[in-house]
């Protein structure tokens, strides 16, 4: 397994090794002893979870709050995603900014997104099945996040804006200014 830490502190991008010959492939997709060392971090997850979207499928902009906040270990098992992390850490010298990783069922890569963190992505491919561990469990009345187009942001969700698709509760989500105001309380 090889981690490269992203330009946001705590966020790494994690290549397992892939292993093929004549019969297929094997390759470990997660170990917590190696994951911890590599990392630095003492994440233990508690909670899977899996979507399944077709193109332009725009999920989040996500996040637990307070006791519920979790780190997302995010893979992708079929198809491509754009993966969004945004640094809302109080303080943190990369508050406001984003990282966006392809992750594919080629590539293999996951995503490591710490408590934190809001989390997004975008389904590039026809169809995607996304799959996430989670560090602690999900509780709604925690969930908070901002709407995934806000200009104050500007991701680039590689998608014509026409073309995305998103919930009726992300078209409502806050915006990014409001959000911070709520974080600076």
């Amino acid at each position: 397994m090889q981690v490269i830490e992203t330009k946001l502190k705590g966020c790494y991008i994690v290549e397992p090794v892939k292993f093929g010959d004549s019969r297929g492939y094997f390759f470990e997709s997660f170990n917590e002893r190696t994951f911890n060392k590599l990392t630095g971090t003492e994440t233990h997850f508690v909670q899977d979870n899996q979507s399944f979207s077709t193109r332009g499928v725009l999920r989040g902009l996500h996040a637990q709050a307070g006791d519920h906040a979790q780190a997302k270990l995010v893979r992708v098992l079929q198809g491509a995603v754009l993966d969004v992390a945004v640094d809302v850490r109080p303080g943190s010298d990369t508050y406001g900014q984003y990282v966006a990783v392809e992750l594919s069922v080629e590539n293999n890569r996951q995503l490591f997104v710490p408590r934190g963190f809001l989390h997004g992505f975008v389904v590039l491919s026809e169809v995607a099945t996304f799959f996430y561990k989670c560090d602690n469990f999900y509780n709604k009345d925690s969930e908070c996040g901002i709407h995934p187009l806000d200009q104050d942001l500007a991701v680039d969700w590689q998608i014509p804006i026409e073309e995305l698709l998103l919930s009726d509760k992300d078209k409502e989500a806050q915006s990014f200014a409001a959000f911070t105001a709520q974080v600076v309380k």
